[in-house]
């Protein structure tokens, strides 16, 4: 079982969100697709040791299986954030552990940083982005708001996918179905929930959760009532 802690939205132009928990027991979860890429960092209590991950975007809802005893703190960037030297269409639907250096350090583009915790994630951040490991295309913010672009349609989506590692119209059904599984969660009625976030019928709502969350309609909506 895992457990959430605390969370923390920060006002940065590179990260969505940050959280801390814990997991109990060892076991297995049926991840959803989030279209986002995530910096992991476990320390294992009984062992002693310390790893930093990072789990790509997940193009559709894949089972991930996790460790028991195990404190984390996971670093949600923002789509069109990316590392120059780690592409990020190498670990799409992956998880890449990066290299130890040292107890209390990893390697990162041939250099031991110190693992980062929840206090100053921030900052570690704000050091990756200023020594050039981290950077962000903006183009991908004015596909995503719809804004005109002074570029050829076919730049855009080299520089969309290269950023994101998926493309705008992968990126826009993921999050329409993370929208509608909110929704549900919330007790909004399935068909309303449909035509909320703009599917054309119930049947094509349950196809796509079924693809990107891993669960249909009715199975969220037990769920979040079983909560």
């Amino acid at each position: 079982m895992i457990f959430t802690l605390d969370e923390k939205l920060l006002d940065s132009p590179f990260v969505d969100t940050i959280w801390r928990g814990r997991t109990e027991r060892a076991g297995s979860r049926l991840a959803p697709a989030g279209g986002c890429w995530v910096m992991l960092v476990e320390r294992h209590a009984s062992r002693g040791e310390t790893r930093l991950s990072v789990v790509g975007p997940m193009t559709q809802a894949l089972p991930m299986r996790y460790a028991g005893n195990v404190e984390f703190v996971a670093i949600k960037f923002k789509p069109g954030t990316f590392m120059p030297h780690l592409p990020v269409n190498n670990f799409l639907n992956t998880v890449v552990s990066l290299p130890v250096a040292a107890r209390k350090s990893f390697w990162l583009n041939s250099s031991a940083w110190q693992f980062p915790d929840y206090e100053n994630a921030d900052t570690f951040v704000d050091r990756l982005a200023r020594q050039g490991l981290l950077m962000r295309d903006q183009v991908v913010d004015a596909v995503l708001q719809d804004q005109p672009l002074a570029l050829s349609s076919r730049s855009v989506q080299r520089r969309f996918l290269y950023a994101t590692g998926l493309t705008h119209s992968s990126l826009r059904q993921i999050a329409r179905a993370r929208r509608a599984m909110a929704l549900l969660q919330r007790g909004v009625p399935i068909l309303d929930t449909v035509y909320a976030v703009g599917y054309t019928d119930q049947p094509h709502m349950t196809k796509s959760l079924k693809h990107f969350i891993g669960q249909t309609p009715a199975q969220i909506v037990r769920m979040s009532q079983s909560a």
